[in-house]
């Protein structure tokens, strides 16, 4: 990137600093969960009307695109920047009627992408581009509350459990070459880059037993709680054939169970995820875990359905992106203040599956500290969190732009993509959705295990 180019960026950015850091603590004082980030996808809908942007709403279910267009031919490069809470009740900022909080930085993301959007929108900046800077602001990234968003599945409200998969799915990302986003993070760098990260796939689990009285008649009962355990010590004991190399991560939790304790417990639910480092081992991981869950439900007499969801694919950050982010990142905050971290990170994001299908980069920034979904969780520095951000955003989508968007035609033609299209991807995560009754009873004292 031209010197002079990035200079003038940065100087918008900083003439836009105090409404940037008005933005970040208007939406962390309005934390909302996927799919219910309604009024801060309107709040951001009239910021960008009030910058002469025109936001395409998703309609029924909150999010929204903007569209830049520099007048010149060229491709189109989209910005994003990410709109849900979390859930962690005992944060001192948590909405007390939901327990919703920020503590993911998101509502910082969302701040530097209005403030990149500010900047790029300048006419100095703007006239030395070609092609078109799609900025999206996109609902529930994190993977939470997975009943309800199996509700809103099962009404046919959305397809998709994550908010980048279904605005793919919806077609915000048709035309677009290359994907730009900036994590918040803390640590003393102020940025960080890593290969990419972790996939998932989600389970629901329902143990099925015979409720009856736990003094009188335990007998007559078949505790469902106790399979649920046994189900737990099962896949403790398999974790050791889990390869290190695969990364995989299985961290079930019971969501449901009885509490009456003068009762057998006749019916308990579970959620987890199988975490790792490609869509293989994730696949291997899971066969076994179901394999885990069936034995122990067995063991006990009871029922188990098992129903797994496509979660988010594991991400491979496009290598042009990562020396151009470098280059950028170097430029603006110096080289002593960028970390190459060199393995994958093990969280997982829907940004995996936009990497999938189209060239796509997720670092991370600073400016946050405490742990990460945890109750200590703060924007303590603004000006890194969101203004250096923005920063970056801006000089991204600049550099692939800049020069008749060389840099941009350039990672096109370079990219290195798991799938050749998007129905290719959907297929492909399509697949994973199973619902099975695992266990089947039958008169002569026989079990027949079936497995997704």
């Amino acid at each position: 990137m031209e010197a002079i180019l990035l200079e003038k960026i940065r100087s918008a950015a900083d003439a836009k600093k105090e409404k940037v850091f008005q933005i970040e603590k208007t939406i962390w004082d309005n934390p909302e969960t996927g799919y219910r980030e309604w009024k801060t996808s309107a709040y951001l809908q009239g910021l960008y009307r009030e910058m002469d942007f025109t936001p395409v709403p998703a309609g029924n279910i909150p999010g929204f695109y903007c569209d830049l267009d520099t007048g010149k031919p060229g491709p189109m490069i989209a910005l994003i920047g990410e709109l849900d809470a979390i859930l962690c009740p005992e944060h001192p900022s948590a909405d007390p009627a939901t327990g919703a909080v920020h503590a993911c930085g998101h509502h910082a993301q969302s701040a530097a992408l209005a403030g990149a959007a500010s900047v790029l929108k300048d006419p100095e900046i703007l006239e030395r581009l070609s092609g078109k800077i799609r900025f999206i602001s996109v609902p529930a990234e994190e993977l939470i509350e997975i009943e309800y968003r199996e509700e809103l599945r099962k009404k046919g409200t959305i397809r998709y459990f994550g908010g980048k998969v279904e605005f793919l799915y919806r077609g915000f990302f048709d035309g677009v070459s290359a994907v730009v986003m900036l994590h918040t993070g803390g640590g003393r760098k102020s940025f960080s880059l890593s290969p990419g990260s972790l996939g998932c796939l989600l389970k629901k689990i329902e143990f099925t037993g015979k409720a009856s009285h736990a003094g009188a008649t335990p007998h007559l009962g078949i505790n469902a709680l106790y399979a649920a355990n046994m189900a737990l010590n099962a896949i403790n004991s398999i974790r050791e054939t889990f390869r290190d190399e695969d990364h995989i991560r299985v961290h079930p939790i019971i969501t449901t169970a009885p509490g009456a304790v003068n009762v057998i417990p006749g019916r308990v639910t579970m959620e987890s995820y199988v975490r790792g480092a490609t869509l293989q081992a994730i696949k291997a991981a899971n066969r076994q875990v179901n394999r885990a869950l069936a034995g122990a439900a067995a063991s006990m007499g009871a029922s188990v359905m098992i129903s797994d969801r496509p979660g988010y694919m594991p991400l491979d950050n496009d290598r042009n992106l990562y020396t151009l982010s470098k280059k950028i990142m170097t430029s603006i905050a110096g080289d002593e203040n960028v970390r190459e971290r060199g393995q994958v990170d093990k969280g997982s994001t829907d940004m995996g599956d936009i990497s999938c299908v189209i060239p796509s980069i997720h670092p991370s920034g600073s400016g946050a500290k405490g742990t990460g979904h945890g109750i200590n969780y703060v924007i303590d520095d603004p000006y890194s969190a969101c203004l250096l951000a923005a920063e970056y955003l801006a000089a991204a989508a600049a550099s692939l732009l800049e020069n008749n968007a060389l840099e941009a035609l350039r990672v096109s033609a370079e990219r290195k993509l798991k799938f050749n299209s998007f129905q290719d991807y959907f297929n492909a995560i399509d697949s994973l959705n199973a619902d099975c009754d695992a266990v089947g009873y039958h008169d002569d004292g026989s079990i027949t295990i079936k497995l997704p």
